[in-house]
């Protein structure tokens, strides 16, 4: 009765927006600095900014989505989103970007806790593994997307003086030394845009499955208590720190080392990055169909260790290659790991997902690190602490110790024929 395929599209829909909004920093990083005049440790705060605010707003937006319901919170996100995103568009500087990416981190990370439990109500229980898999392949289509469209803008309105349109209303409302400022007019507007979408959409009732719903404090002290907890939430800390920490640095590493064009050459690659990272999730799917997926993790986390090493340390034409191919094994970390987590456990599956949710802040400790290290040392070296975060994911695969579904499979068949 719950079920909505408009409802399935909208969510669809806010998958590609997330994203869109989400992974257009690392392509930015070299205009910033230049913009601004920024070391890399200042830089770095600015993914910093985006990421904290997941670990500010994960846990308490599960508390409020039991009693605000999804509608409102939706709307409250982009509410949040389109202030962040005007912002920095009306006062470009860079407290006002710092601001700026906190706000929309915290906008982005509501809409997280409650686009998954709204998708199984809407798309039923039966296809929620299905629609599941679609959404994260169109979360990968807009980190694809994203970094084109910045370096098409841009290209655009560096270019002669735009008379007519959209554009040459951004260019006019744009400071000429900033053009990249103008994708947070863009982000205001699609921020409006939803808003206005949801308000006028109906939204299906939804009860909270036991694993979705939020448990009370003392459920996340006893769980923080248990040593698997811990260590899995320094695993989704690593991933994501990981990701990011590759990610946001590729387009300066490759102008810094290299001397390509950050705005054509750098946005490139850092589409290609994510767009092989998602087909990498594709063939990550089938091999977990036929493999142990701890033995997945550890044959991906070698491969991308192998990938890093040679975008880090071989010739320009190479690193253009490497560095998507880190994003195409990476692909698979974040549902393996995921998936062990919970695998791990046997109660209280939503509070702990509420806490692998929050290890999202690696995002924004990794690259403030590797960013203030590459003041100290130079960039290259200081990337070379990924190698410690790619470590700890490879450890996983070989300290897993999930419970074995497949053994109450065979129980139940075993008791069914008797």
């Amino acid at each position: 009765m719950n079920r909505s395929y408009y409802t399935v599209g909208l969510i669809m829909l806010t998958f590609f927006v997330i994203s869109f909004l989400t992974n257009i920093i690392g392509p930015l990083v070299p205009d910033i600095i230049k913009g601004f005049d920024l070391s890399l440790t200042l830089v770095a705060l600015l993914p910093f900014a985006f990421f904290i605010a997941y670990g500010v707003m994960s846990i308490p937006t599960g508390m409020m989505l039991e009693r605000y319901k999804e509608k409102k919170v939706m709307v409250a996100a982009f509410v949040v989103s389109f202030l962040g995103s005007l912002m920095l568009a009306l006062f470009p500087n860079y407290l006002s970007a710092v601001l700026s990416l906190f706000l929309i981190g915290c906008g982005m990370a509501m809409l997280q806790v409650v686009i998954n439990p709204l998708l199984r109500t809407s798309g039923g229980e039966e296809h929620y593994a299905f629609n599941s898999i679609l959404a994260q392949l169109i979360f990968g289509l807009a980190s694809f997307v994203s970094p084109l469209v910045y370096s098409s803008m841009v290209s655009r309105l560096q270019g002669p003086s735009i008379t007519t349109g959209m554009m040459a209303l951004l260019q006019k409302n744009t400071p000429g030394h900033l053009p990249w400022i103008s994708l947070y007019w863009l982000f205001a507007v699609i921020s409006l845009a939803m808003i206005v979408i949801i308000i006028f959409s109906r939204f299906p009732k939804v009860e909270l499955s036991q694993d979705e719903k939020a448990g009370t404090i003392q459920t996340y002290i006893d769980l923080f208590k248990k040593r698997v907890v811990v260590l899995y939430f320094f695993g989704l800390f690593c991933y994501v720190g990981t990701e990011q920490g590759v990610a946001n640095w590729i387009s300066q590493f490759l102008s810094t080392y290299h001397g390509y064009d950050p705005q054509k050459t750098g946005a490139e690659i850092v589409a290609y990055f994510w767009g092989l990272m998602t087909a990498g999730g594709v063939l990550g799917l089938l091999l977990v169909k036929l493999m142990d997926s701890r033995k997945v993790l550890i044959l991906f986390s070698v491969l991308a260790l192998v990938s890093l090493t040679v975008a880090l340390f071989g010739p320009g034409n190479w690193a253009l290659v490497a560095f998507p191919m880190f994003g195409f094994f990476a692909s698979v970390f974040y549902p393996i790991i995921f998936s062990l987590a919970l695998n791990s456990v046997t109660e209280h599956h939503g509070s702990f997902a509420g806490i692998l949710v929050t290890g999202i802040v690696g995002g924004a400790v990794i690259p403030l690190i590797v960013g203030w290290l590459g003041d100290l040392l130079g960039l290259r070296y200081g990337m070379l602490f990924i190698y410690i975060t790619m470590g700890y994911i490879l450890s996983i695969g070989f300290w897993a110790r999930p419970i074995v579904t497949n053994k109450t499979i065979s129980r139940r068949k075993k008791e069914s024929i008797s």
